[in-house]
């Protein structure tokens, strides 16, 4: 083949193709688990390649966020001027279901972005939010519509977040009318409603290895876990550096050891609190109860899991997967017990959406935590679910 036929055939829109598998990658691997030799591969290019459209992977990181909200934006924008709420939500749902395997790039954003392009990227998820909230404010007057609003959209952007294989046009469906329960609910009315739960106490550090795994978690939160190194832990601790591999291999170890822990107290409060209860729905509704009092009780962790454990080596991922996974067959079976229609994906998808719903509205109420806020949220998760 010539020089001149490869060019013919070169394809024009390879910056777009980039862009892409690079979202696929950055949603698979995580931001520093991702490498510009995979999403050059993926593409069908040589890195050398990709470096003639991005100088580094910041920038193609950056460019992929973008293009995930500015699809949002223009599907907005696209629609007519008397457009109402559920036009607009099948929009977002749409764009959103169509791109789920390189939305989770969103997941990062605040982390890894500088902050001028974290101001540029959030003023264009503030528009969607905005636009969302103005309708809801119109067609559903009931209070909190901007926590409404955000809910909404946490329940359709959480199919992001997990890999259940379903259909497109079902779970375009099932998210939508998830979003419109949410929206279509007053988060009041769940004050003093909600089932009395209780969390296991956190344990008190008493090892060092202990002190070093309490220490650990706010920093990544704070800071990003590929900035926080060892001597910052050790120096939370009272430790020299090189002490800290005396406990752990490596900080990966720390944060797979904290998640776990994490876990074990997610799964006792779960146990504990299904205990004696017999009717599906109200255990589902206890469960969403348990859920929100951990997402509010341990923010610190449920955002660093959130944004971090997709990085992890597959060896460290693979027993919080399986934690994960017998969590939500817990979910999937009392939500199936209750709504008898409902496959096992579908009710994945809508377990899933619940906690999207927890982690949206959590972010929106600054995950400060009382009562109230703890009723209001576990009431928009039961919507959701549809109960």
């Amino acid at each position: 083949m010539t020089a001149g036929s490869t060019a013919a055939v070169r394809p024009r829109n390879r910056r777009q193709l980039i862009v892409e598998a690079a979202g696929r990658v950055f949603s698979l691997r995580g931001y520093h688990g991702a490498s510009m030799e995979e999403i050059a591969t993926n593409v069908g290019i040589t890195a050398a390649a990709l470096y003639r459209h991005f100088p580094n992977k910041y920038a193609l990181f950056a460019e992929c966020a973008n293009v995930t909200v500015d699809r949002l934006v223009a599907a907005l924008d696209e629609l007519p001027a008397e457009a109402g709420l559920m036009d607009l939500l099948t929009a977002v749902t749409r764009v959103t279901v169509a791109h789920r395997a390189s939305g989770g790039v969103y997941r990062w954003e605040a982390r890894y972005l500088n902050s001028e392009d974290r101001r540029l990227l959030r003023g264009k998820f503030g528009y969607v939010v905005e636009r969302v909230t103005d309708l809801v404010s119109r067609e559903h007057p009931l209070p909190d519509e901007r926590l409404r609003a955000a809910a909404a959209l946490g329940a359709i952007g959480s199919i992001t977040m997990h890999r259940t294989s379903i259909a497109q046009r079902r779970a375009e469906e099932l998210l939508l009318a998830s979003a419109m329960r949410v929206i279509a609910t007053d988060p009041a009315a769940g004050t003093g409603s909600a089932p009395l739960v209780e969390l296991p106490a956190q344990p008190v550090p008493r090892t060092r290895r202990a002190e070093i795994l309490a220490a650990a978690i706010p920093l990544f939160e704070r800071d990003g876990f590929a900035t926080v190194t060892n001597g910052r832990i050790a120096e939370a601790v009272g430790l020299v550096p090189s002490a800290i591999y005396r406990y752990f291999p490596g900080k990966a170890d720390i944060l797979a050891e904290a998640c776990l822990q994490a876990a074990g107290l997610l799964g006792q409060a779960v146990e504990h609190n299904l205990r004696g209860v017999t009717d599906p729905r109200q255990a589902v509704v206890t469960l969403a109860a348990t859920y929100v009092a951990y997402s509010f009780e341990h923010t610190a962790l449920t955002n660093v899991a959130n944004a971090e454990l997709i990085g992890l080596p597959a060896k460290l991922q693979r027993p919080l997967i399986v934690e994960q996974r017998e969590h939500i067959a817990v979910w999937e079976q009392q939500l199936r017990s209750a709504r008898p229609e409902l496959d096992s994906r579908q009710a994945r998808v809508l377990v899933h959406a619940g906690f999207g719903v927890v982690f949206e509205a959590g972010r929106r109420l600054k995950w400060q935590d009382s009562p109230g806020h703890r009723d209001a949220v576990a009431a928009l998760v039961v919507a959701a679910l549809g109960l």
